[in-house]
């Protein structure tokens, strides 16, 4: 199993957040969060949420640390990216991915909180 982290470089809500994603699928990447502890409502669209102070535990948890850009380029090339106000890439999918085992939330994108 890998998943990829980017810096916290996001602010929202007063506190910075990092992107948790997985180039595989979102099993894969709900597994890794619930062994973390991490809520299910931090889902958003293609991603886990994660806060500033959490960064450092979920990479020595196994997360591999890579760039933002990476992060885009990783969830783009595995089918997985889904952008604001869409499915993948923008086009409406009804929340499913190609594997058939869509996201955590439903496809909900229920927004930022915290973990």
């Amino acid at each position: 199993m890998t998943v990829y982290i980017d810096p916290p470089n996001w602010p929202g809500h007063g506190r910075m957040w990092s992107h948790l994603v997985s180039d595989v699928s979102y099993a894969e990447l709900q597994e890794f969060a619930d062994r973390l502890g991490v809520p299910r409502r931090a889902f958003e669209r293609d991603h886990y949420d994660i806060p500033s102070p959490r960064y450092d535990e979920v990479v020595a948890a196994g997360a591999v640390e890579v760039s933002s850009r990476e992060v885009v380029r990783l969830l783009t090339e595995s089918g997985l990216r889904r952008r604001k106000g869409g499915g993948r890439d923008g086009k409406r999918d009804g929340g499913r991915d190609r594997r058939g085992d869509g996201p955590p939330d439903g496809g909900r994108g229920d927004g930022v909180v915290s973990c």
